[in-house]
């Protein structure tokens, strides 16, 4: 799946960052846009938060298909789960909020595909946050390489069978509004001697996915962070509520890692130990194809509900426009290479 340039193979990947379903159908834009450049096939890797790991664990189930994409749209637009998963979770005394979740994504995505299922597709990496230990925990699959789940600390452990509707669940699950996924041992024994681990929203961590894309066992040249988040917004009346502090003061500690992971990946290429970052938030009018674009785009609510039409024509056109104005403004070798599309 490399790219030609000149006669060298060079490695791309696609990071999909955290936002529900206004950062998928982003994302969305953002891979129509590759595929009619011709680029799409051409990807080594995917790393996905929460929202990316809706649109990215579907698409590398379905990798090469035609109308994949079009079948991510129909999703975006036809289905609201998370209000249905949080009052059955409530309800219902045999299956939290975080089950109904991942019942959701396996009816109407994954039907009971596992990770084995990403094989033919490209690397693919769906993350979430390990609330035992504060580290990044990955479930990794395609590539020709091996199926795992885990983390640097604790351990990997082959996951070749488990199920990729409770992977993208758990890089899903945004406090408080579903619960942890808790792994026990068997499902996940690692040499660290732990009885069982509990994963949530991998946004919590690294809400654009952007480390495991920087590993060394990956070695890509080329990184596209697509950044569908929400952007912390200036107020004119800051809350005195105790109980919504805590959300600002979270929104506040993702605003700081998502400027440090801009500065990490352009020092680490400038010092020549990563790839060649592109990145867009889908706040910047730099680029946009349509005046009010990224206005309008930031202001829809990062839920899981369906998105309306005109949410997702926005959407989708702004992702589309950001991604190629920075091929074309930092990368154009891309749009010139030799080999196939």
């Amino acid at each position: 799946m490399t790219i030609n340039l000149g006669g060298v193979e060079k490695k791309m990947g696609l990071a999909l960052s955290g936002g529900g379903f206004r950062a998928a159908a982003f994302h969305l834009g953002v891979m129509r846009k590759l595929q009619s450049l011709g680029l799409f096939s051409c990807l080594d890797l995917l790393s996905c938060v929460s929202g990316g790991s809706i649109a990215g664990a579907f698409v590398a189930l379905k990798w090469g298909s035609p109308t994949v994409l079009d079948e991510l749209e129909h999703y975006l637009a036809t289905r609201s789960i998370a209000v249905s998963s949080v009052i059955g979770g409530i309800l219902d005394p045999f299956e939290s909020r975080l089950d109904k979740l991942a019942k959701s994504y396996d009816r109407d995505l994954f039907k009971g595909a596992r990770l084995s299922a990403l094989r033919a597709g490209p690397r693919v990496y769906i993350n979430a946050t390990n609330l035992s230990t504060g580290n990044l925990f990955f479930f990794v699959a395609g590539g020709a390489g091996p199926e795992e789940m885990g983390e640097h600390e604790l351990g990997v452990v082959p996951g070749p069978e488990f199920s990729l509707a409770r992977a993208v669940a758990a890089s899903s699950a945004f406090p408080p509004v579903f619960p942890p996924l808790r792994l026990e041992s068997p499902e996940y024994a690692p040499a660290a001697p732990v009885d069982y681990v509990t994963l949530a929203d991998g946004g919590v961590y690294d809400n654009m996915g952007v480390n495991p894309a920087l590993r060394k066992r990956n070695a890509l040249d080329y990184l596209i962070v697509s950044d569908g988040g929400k952007p912390f917004a200036n107020v004119a009346q800051p809350t005195e509520s105790s109980a919504l502090v805590l959300k600002a003061a979270l929104d506040i500690m993702m605003e700081q890692i998502r400027g440090l992971e801009f500065d990490r990946m352009e020092h680490r290429h400038l010092a020549a130990v990563g790839p060649k970052p592109m990145w867009f938030s889908i706040d910047s009018t730099v680029g946009q194809a349509q005046d009010g674009d990224a206005q309008y785009a930031s202001s829809i609510a990062t839920n899981l509900a369906a998105l309306n039409a005109s949410e997702r024509a926005v959407l989708i056109r702004h992702g589309g426009a950001l991604v190629e104005s920075r091929i074309r403004g930092y990368a154009p070798e891309l749009l010139q290479r030799s080999g196939p599309p």
